[in-house]
């Protein structure tokens, strides 16, 4: 009874899924709401049981959904970002982190500024991940028609907000699929994640605004600057005053120095900085310099003459002179809370918006605050330690998480070109490497320039020392495949690795000793595998074996659960390792093809330009299918030999469909 229900659900799995699938559809319609605004809305229907992914789903999971202006230089400009309808927080216990979904239903608002007057329809092209049982990675190219526009109007952009007309009303269909992995659903919106992202970076620059203070350059004009105070001041209320207005000085001008770079960059523009190869290159780059500075190889320090021109400007007295005063002690302690400030403006302007401005915000409040309150409360300075060689143990320890936070950007270019040279393995022996050298300085292992001589560790070293080596010993098992849940997000995905298991494992029990093919990967739990279909296929030719065609995603969940619970099951894996040969095609893999290679899809219309497009270009053309993951037996020479099957949690009928091809392949 169990193999006959196991054959319906073999047959229901191979024909249930030979099928273009469209659970999502589109409407758009462009809204006028003045002479020279529009307002592009864009509303998917999902279909039940189905979701779509938010434009601010955290990375590591599943695709976002991806909005690119495409006619937009010289035509019209882009007014704030993209907003979203509510969408719900669900963890996903595969890819260990939070999703941001909308189910049934989902708007996206776009307010554009006309430039150019004779300008008569705006391109938007959308990529996005939808999931059920299956994944889907889709586009879509949605044209906007604008009535006509007076050249006077774009001129002097005029703003007549009385007028609201609906200008046009286009649709497409456009589809998406992947089933959820749930533990807790919460309602949430799009601003409601800006507010929380934004408070998060408030406080680790608060943080960071304290670590700051704590170094050599910063904590001994603490006395200095309190002693100013109090002598200068005629009275108590005037040195409290004074005391205050040195600390809004101080926020002051490192807000001004956030909103610039807010300004230079533009709010919109750096949230896509956290995806660019280049920059993500030029902040490691950045930090590590930052690093080097800290660890004592050299210092960072701004021009002389700045701080003597500014000093003299502080004797003005007023309101005035407390600023300049302010700004003097931004200049003399920038070779200390230069990187600080830096790495902070870094992890900001990744995050877009007014990100850099909350942070300096932060940073200088916490600078700031003990100024302000030892100059007005001037008996509490006794409770002070000293100044000492602890200052610049700070300040090393300041650069080993420097270096340590270098290598996320690093990782994120990798990341993005798929390069595989920083994958999981490497990352996580790096940072075992920096922390672990980070302990062996806090125990007085090893100095540093700037270190002072040291007798003894002090309590607080010694409890730092043990924390740093703790964290160090945690590290370590991530190099064979532990989650190391405390720190997901910085390492690169378990999938991203040499080993998906862990180094010197192969289906999590046997070391690997298996020489790779040419143009071969490690696949999971240590199966040969291709991303190629003419080298998967010219290998299966010389070794003579079937070829297991496999259309997956890196970003699609069932993929993985497929991996994870059904190919790990030691008779289903011992048939992959030794019976077939793995073509893992990767519809997500956004790398672009050569431009000799890319083409406009026969099938589809569409322009093919990566390697992803080609590989669902291929699936749709072949098998009339855009869901993922979906499986194919073929013979040596690229014919099928089985029909297509999918999602198949069911190892028992999954293994029967193996057997099944490969007992025809060897007919």
């Amino acid at each position: 009874m169990k193999k006959y229900f196991a054959l319906i659900a073999l047959i229901f799995g191979i024909f249930g899924n030979a099928q273009i699938l469209n659970p999502v559809q589109w409407k758009t319609k462009v809204v006028q709401k003045s002479a020279t605004e529009f307002e592009l809305i864009m509303d998917a229907t999902i279909e039940n049981e189905w979701h779509m992914f938010s434009q601010y789903t955290p990375d590591g999971g599943s695709l976002p959904t991806v909005f690119n202006y495409k006619n937009q230089k010289g035509n019209y400009q882009l007014v704030g970002k993209t907003t979203e309808s509510k969408y719900k927080k669900v963890y996903n216990d595969i890819f260990e982190v939070d999703e941001y979904m909308f189910e049934n239903a989902a708007q996206f608002k776009q307010t554009v500024k006309i430039t150019n007057a004779n300008l008569k329809e705006i391109k938007v092209y959308v990529e996005y991940q939808a999931c059920k049982e299956q994944c889907i990675q889709q586009d879509a190219t949605f044209t906007f028609k604008l009535p006509a526009i007076k050249t006077e109007d774009v001129a002097s952009t005029v703003v007549e907000t009385d007028s609201t007309i609906v200008a046009t009303d286009t649709s497409a269909v456009v589809t998406a699929v992947t089933e959820k992995s749930t533990k807790e659903v919460v309602a949430t919106a799009a601003p409601k994640t800006e507010e929380k992202g934004l408070w998060s970076i408030f406080f680790l620059a608060f943080f960071g605004g304290f670590a700051a203070l704590l170094t050599p350059c910063v904590f001994p004009m603490i006395p200095m600057t309190v002693s100013f105070f109090t002598k200068q001041s005629k009275t108590k209320a005037e040195g409290k005053k004074n005391a205050i207005l040195y600390g809004v000085s101080i926020i002051l001008i490192y807000v001004i120095l956030g909103s610039l770079v807010t300004g230079v960059f533009g709010a919109d523009s750096l949230n896509a900085l956290s995806t660019n190869v280049w920059f993500n290159l030029i902040f490691f780059g950045l930090l590590v310099f930052f690093a080097a500075s800290f660890l004592g190889a050299f210092e960072i320090v701004l021009p002389n003459s700045w701080a003597n021109k500014v000093d003299q400007q502080a004797d003005r007295g007023g309101f005035v002179g407390i600023l300049f005063m302010a700004l003097a002690l931004a200049i003399v302690s920038f070779s200390c809370t230069g990187p600080i400030v830096g790495t902070l403006l870094v992890e900001a302007a990744s995050k877009g918006g007014l990100a850099p401005i909350i942070g300096m915000l932060g940073f200088s409040s916490a600078l700031a605050l003990p100024f302000m309150l030892f100059a007005m409360f001037p008996g509490w300075m006794n409770s002070l330690p000293k100044s000492g060689g602890w200052l610049n143990t700070v300040k090393v320890s300041l650069g080993f998480l420097e270096l340590a936070l270098a290598f996320k950007f690093l990782s994120n270019a990798d990341l993005v070109v798929q390069a595989h040279l920083l994958e999981r393995e490497v990352f996580i022996g790096i940072w075992i490497a920096i922390f672990g050298t980070w302990a062996a300085y806090l125990f007085g292992k090893l100095t540093l320039p700037h270190d002072s001589p040291m007798t003894h560790l002090s309590v607080g070293r010694l409890f730092m020392a043990i924390f740093v080596t703790i964290f160090t010993i945690y590290l370590i098992p991530g190099l064979w495949g532990a989650p190391l849940k405390i720190i997901s997000g910085f390492p690169p995905p378990m999938t991203y690795s040499e080993s998906p298991n862990g180094i010197g494992t192969s289906g999590g029990t046997t070391p690997a000793a298996v020489a790779l093919p040419e143009h071969a990967h490690s696949g999971p739990h240590g199966i040969i595998a291709f991303h190629d279909y003419e080298d998967g296929l010219a290998y299966a030719k010389k070794v003579g074996k079937p070829i297991l065609l496999d259309f997956t995603g890196h970003a699609c969940v069932n993929c993985r659960k497929m991996e994870d619970f059904v190919w790990s099951k030691p008779e289903i894996l011992s048939i992959l390792k030794d019976q077939v040969v793995l073509v893992s095609l990767y519809v997500d893999d956004k790398r672009e093809l050569p431009k000799e290679e890319q083409y406009v899809s026969k099938e589809t219309g569409k322009e093919i330009v990566t390697i992803g497009n080609k590989w669902s270009d291929y699936q749709i053309t072949h098998y009339k299918n855009n869901a993922q993951p979906y499986y194919i037996i073929l013979d040596s020479d690229g014919n099928d030999i089985t029909q297509q099957i999918g999602y198949t949690p069911d190892a028992e009928v999954y293994k029967k469909w193996l057997e099944d091809g490969i007992s025809k392949f060897k007919k």
